[in-house]
C-alpha cells in the first residue's frame, strides 16, 4: 500500500472534465464534461494525490482505498469535486482603485469626461508608479488569496500599469516574488508594457519605448520569468502593424508566447492577425468577425472571453456561439483589474452563461482545460487526470453545476480548495 498526501473519498460527483488527455475542447466537445458519479451500489468516487502534489489515481472507493493510505483523508459525502479553476486573463498588480470612476460612469460620464478629470488607465499608472513595492506585494498577495478562496488555483498575471521601464520592472518583480514564495496559487506571467500609449508620446514613439523597455528588462534582469507578451491592439492605441511589431519583438526577446487584447471596441482583424503571428490566445473579441473566427478555429487559437468587462462597460456581446460552433476553443476569465473588480471566476461563468449564451458545461470547460491551454499549461492543469497537478475544489453540493447556478458569494458553497494536495 502506497502512502500519499491526500485521499478524497465517498464523493457524489467527481468532475474530471477530460479523461483522455485532451489538451483542449472545441465545437461540440466543449459541451462534453467527463465525470464519475456515485454508483448504483452506493460506492462513491475517489481520488488520490501523491506527496509531490500530483494525481496518482482517479476512480471509485473500492478501486483506490485498498491501494493507498494517507494521514489526510477527506470524506466527500454529499459533495462534488471539480478541477481547480484557471483564470486566463487578469491585471492584479496595481496601486489605488477606481471606485470614484465607476460612480461617474454610472452617472453617465464618458471615457473622455473621466480622462479629463484624471481618471482612466493613466490614473492607475500614476498610482502604481508611486506605490511602494511592499504595498503592491501585499495587495497582490491578498488579491490572489481572494481568487483562491473563490476556487482559482492558476492565474495569468499581466503587467501594464507601468508603461515605463522602472514601473514595469517593479511589477514583474512583485509577480516574481509571489511566484517563487507563495504556494497558494500558480502564476503565469504576461508582459503588457503596451497596455496604453505613454503620456506625452504618439503611438510610434510608444512602440519604440515598449521595445526598448523589454530589451532593458531582459538585459538587466535576465532571470525574470515572462511567459507571454501582450498588447492592447485597438483603435486609438496600437494598430495591427504596431501591435504585430511589439508582439514579435517581445516573443523574440523573452522567448515567450503571444496572448493579447484584440477587437474589444472596434474590428481590426485580431483573429487573422493572431493566426499570422502564431498567437496562443486573444482576449475580449467583441468585434471579431467571421473571417477572424475561421482563422482562429483553423489554428486552435483560444478566444478568452471577459464577461465581467463586457457587463460593466456595457459592451456588445462577443459572437461566442459562432465561435464555439465554428470550432474555436473558448475560455472565460475574470479580467480582474481596477475597472472590473471581480475576483470570482464562478461569477464570470454565470455571466458567460446568461449573457453570452454558453451552456454550463461549456463554461466549466472554459475555466479549466481551455483556460489552461490558453496558458500552455493543459499538460498539467485543467482536469482531474492521472499525472496532473492535484488542484481541485470540493463543493458542498451533490451536483457541481451549483458553482455557476448560485450567483453571488460562492465561497459559502466551497467546502475547501485543494492546491497540490494541500487543503485550504
Amino acid at each position: 500500500m502506497s502512502c500519499v498526501r491526500l485521499i478524497v473519498k465517498n464523493v457524489e460527483q467527481l468532475v474530471q472534465v477530460c479523461c483522455n488527455k485532451e489538451q483542449f475542447k472545441s465545437g461540440q466537445q466543449q459541451d462534453d464534461v467527463a465525470l464519475l458519479e456515485r454508483r448504483p451500489d452506493g460506492v462513491g468516487c475517489c481520488i488520490a494525490v501523491d506527496n509531490d502534489g500530483y494525481i496518482v489515481d482517479v476512480g471509485y472507493d473500492d478501486q483506490i482505498l485498498p491501494k493507498y493510505s494517507s494521514d489526510t483523508i477527506v470524506d466527500g459525502k454529499n459533495c462534488s469535486l471539480i478541477p481547480g479553476l484557471v483564470d486566463s486573463h487578469t491585471h492584479p498588480v496595481f496601486g489605488g482603485d477606481r471606485c470614484f470612476e465607476f460612480d461617474m460612469k454610472m452617472k453617465g460620464a464618458t471615457y473622455l469626461d473621466i480622462h479629463k478629470q484624471g481618471g482612466g488607465i493613466y490614473y492607475t499608472v500614476r498610482e502604481t508608479a508611486k506605490a511602494p513595492f511592499s504595498d503592491l506585494l501585499a495587495n497582490f498577495e491578498q488579491r490572489l488569496q481572494n481568487m483562491r478562496d473563490c476556487g482559482t488555483t492558476l492565474v495569468e498575471c499581466k503587467t501594464g500599469y507601468g508603461l515605463d521601464y522602472e514601473t514595469e520592472l517593479k511589477m514583474l518583480r512583485v509577480i516574481d516574488c509571489i511566484r517563487k514564495n507563495n504556494k497558494n496559487v500558480d502564476l503565469v506571467v504576461n508582459f503588457l508594457g503596451a497596455h496604453a500609449i505613454p503620456e506625452g508620446m504618439n503611438a510610434e514613439q510608444g512602440v519604440e519605448s515598449v521595445i526598448k523597455n523589454m530589451k532593458l528588462i531582459k538585459e538587466q534582469v535576465p532571470d525574470l520569468k515572462v511567459d507571454f507578451v501582450d498588447v492592447f491592439c485597438e483603435t486609438g492605441v496600437y494598430d495591427v502593424n504596431q501591435s504585430t511589431r511589439i508582439l514579435l519583438e517581445g516573443k523574440k526577446i523573452f522567448n515567450a508566447g503571444i496572448n493579447f487584447h484584440g477587437d474589444e471596441l472596434t474590428a481590426l482583424g485580431a483573429g487573422e492577425m493572431a493566426k499570422k503571428i502564431g498567437a496562443k490566445a486573444v482576449s475580449h473579441l467583441e468585434y471579431l468577425d467571421s473571417n477572424g473566427i475561421k482563422a482562429m478555429a483553423s489554428a486552435n487559437i483560444v478566444a478568452i472571453m471577459c464577461p465581467t468587462t463586457a457587463y460593466l462597460l456595457k459592451l456588445k456581446n462577443p459572437p461566442v456561439r459562432q465561435m464555439i460552433t465554428s470550432g474555436v476553443p473558448v475560455a472565460v476569465a475574470t479580467d480582474f483589474n481596477p475597472n472590473a473588480y471581480c475576483y470570482s471566476l464562478p461569477m464570470a461563468m454565470n455571466l458567460a452563461v446568461v449573457n453570452f449564451g454558453m451552456t454550463l458545461n461549456e463554461a466549466l470547460v472554459a475555466t479549466t482545460i481551455n483556460a489552461a491551454f490558453a496558458l500552455n499549461k493543459s499538460n498539467s492543469f485543467g482536469s482531474l487526470e492521472k499525472g496532473k497537478v492535484g488542484d481541485m475544489i470540493l463543493l458542498n453540493t451533490n451536483h457541481w453545476k451549483h458553482i455557476i447556478y448560485e450567483f453571488g458569494d460562492i465561497r459559502k458553497l466551497i467546502k475547501c480548495v485543494i492546491k497540490r494536495g494541500s487543503i485550504f
